[in-house]
């Protein structure tokens, strides 16, 4: 008997093969946040969109099945830049790596998005939204503060609706910017001002 036709050997089928790697795929990543440009987008009568997301060196095939496509707030096209919220698999049929869509919007909205929401973790690992730490608000309060800029049109609503709802309430405003990067520090001490002045 020919030592290549040994019975000890464990003779994989291709199909098993690919089984078993689309099981390990799927098992080993959570969904994951991806960022990239659509080409070769295609939607055939199924409803299913098949396209690749690349970047500048690489490329991977997703698969966005209808049921998703329909939540879509946008038309996705070739060359839009996008990011999406995918889970990895295998089509085991060709052997093809490949990424299915849970979620997609466009690439800034995104951006914007994951900042959010890595700030609203962080605040919330530091006990921020913890209700221990709320104070209540007083039924009738005798002033009311605003820590804002004090040329913005958002103060001036603000004032506008106070001035029809509670017009004899008194309104001190506590100037600070409101934008760029020195205003989170100054917004930081205009607070603490306010705070240690104990006006409202």
């Amino acid at each position: 008997m020919s030592k290549f036709a040994s019975p000890s050997r464990d003779i994989w089928s291709v199909s098993r093969l690919n089984g078993e790697i689309r099981t390990v795929l799927e098992g080993s990543f959570p969904l994951l946040w991806v960022e990239g440009e659509i080409s070769n987008l295609a939607t055939p009568r199924s409803g299913h969109s098949y396209f690749s997301l690349k970047d500048a060196h690489a490329q991977v095939r997703c698969a966005l099945f209808r049921n998703k496509r329909q939540l879509l707030r946008f038309q996705p096209r070739d060359g839009d830049k996008v990011l999406i919220r995918a889970r990895i698999s295998l089509y085991e049929a060709r052997g093809d790596f490949q990424l299915i869509v849970e979620h997609m919007e466009p690439a800034g909205e995104g951006a914007l998005q994951r900042a959010f929401e890595e700030l609203k973790a962080k605040l919330d690992r530091e006990g921020l939204f913890d209700a221990r730490n709320k104070k209540a608000l007083p039924t009738f309060p005798r002033c009311i503060g605003i820590v804002t800029s004090p040329t913005g049109a958002a103060v001036q609503d603000i004032l506008q609706i106070l001035r029809r709802r509670f017009p004899a309430l008194p309104v001190i405003i506590y100037p600070t910017l409101v934008q760029g990067s020195e205003a989170a520090a100054e917004i930081t001490r205009t607070l603490e001002i306010a705070d240690a002045r104990k006006d409202c």
